[in-house]
């Protein structure tokens, strides 16, 4: 009976195959986040002072979904104690910025490089932990770090205290520009260097991992060596990012910078757009953005409301807006599978090509 049903046309001798792994919509994200990057750095000189703050704040919030998304998403490394790298890279804007007098802006990556540092013996506590003991821990840490913060008087203590000494002699004008010119750099850059990073050999280890640790593991790659990479990459990440924050508010207290509030905003976000895409914390970032300007007025209800859309997301889209969007209409502004097409054959190489 089977030698009576149809069979697919084989595809012919000549057929040619070829790996693709970007498409016409994904080249028109790139030229679209060029354009964009261009337009943000001009800002300065076509907008005003609100536009300008909700720009910076809204490419600083992305930036830290992306390194969120990027250490659960594609590590598999759910974390809810990231505030603890904020908050070190507030504080190292205190020691560095007002107690040495190093340049304020230039504190930024030193607070990349010891948020990093910090990370490892942290690392080496955690990562004995697996599942939701890893998540608790990393909240604990992050409580370790509040308490001790709070208890040091050297830099404030538990009331905190103000950076404006270390931005003296900055005009404003270019106090707000730089800071959303690093804003961009951040924000945009994380983008970027994660569609790098993710087409690369060690990316497509990463995503092997996430799929199935096993059989990774199976094929010689090394497991704790890529999570050791990713959750190091997201402690430099919120490091950095935590020092551009308490520039632009020029305050800063333990309660500001190891608030669990940065966290739930980088799950919240990444959920609703969708986990395990870059595409997803950029429109993720753009409802939350849009939502709290809708349900702002509402007072104590804002939080229950957007807890409310989240679940709602997560039970009707597991994969996020953005996952229902790519499987509706086949999109990837940045895509990072690889992809097997058929070519079709060249007039030459017909076998009749040459008549």
């Amino acid at each position: 009976m089977t030698d009576c049903l149809p069979h697919p046309p084989a595809p012919p001798a000549s057929t040619r195959y070829s790996v693709v792994t970007q498409t016409r919509f994904s080249r028109m994200g790139e030229i679209a986040l060029i354009l964009v990057a261009i337009a943000l750095c001009l800002m300065p000189w076509w907008g005003d002072r609100g536009l300008i703050r909700t720009a910076t704040e809204f490419l600083y919030v992305l930036a830290l979904a992306q390194t969120w998304n990027l250490l659960a998403g594609y590590g598999g490394l759910v974390s809810i104690g990231q505030q603890a790298f904020i908050g070190l890279g507030g504080y190292c804007l205190v020691v560095f910025g007002v107690q040495m007098g190093v340049n304020i802006f230039l504190v930024i990556p030193i607070a990349a490089a010891v948020s990093a540092l910090v990370a490892i013996p942290a690392g080496v506590l955690l990562f004995r932990l697996r599942g939701a003991y890893f998540a608790v821990g990393t909240w604990v840490v992050a409580e370790v770090l509040r308490l001790l913060t709070a208890n040091t008087t050297a830099v404030g203590g538990g009331s905190g205290t103000s950076i404006t000494t270390a931005v003296k002699g900055i005009p404003a004008w270019w106090r707000e520009s730089l800071t959303l010119w690093i804003a961009i750099v951040l924000g945009l850059g994380a983008i970027a260097l994660g569609y790098l990073f993710l087409r690369s050999r060690n990316g497509l280890a990463l995503q092997a991992i996430r799929d199935s640790e096993p059989a990774s593991e199976s094929l010689g790659i090394r497991v704790d060596r890529m999570r050791w990479t990713v959750y190091l990459l997201a402690a430099a990440g919120c490091g950095a990012v935590g020092a551009l924050i308490f520039i632009s508010k020029l305050r800063i207290s333990p309660e500001a910078a190891y608030s669990l509030d940065w966290t739930t905003t980088m799950f919240f976000i990444v959920v609703i757009g969708g986990i395990g895409t870059l595409e997803g914390p950029i429109l993720g970032t753009i409802l939350f953005f849009a939502l709290r300007g809708l349900l702002s007025g509402f007072g104590s209800w804002y939080l229950i409301l957007l807890g409310a859309v989240a679940v709602l997301v997560m039970v009707r889209w597991p994969d996020g807006l953005w996952g229902l969007l790519s499987r509706k209409w086949d999109l990837a502004l940045f895509p990072t599978q690889r992809r097997v097409v058929a070519i079709a054959p060249r007039k030459e190489d017909s076998p009749h090509g040459s008549r």
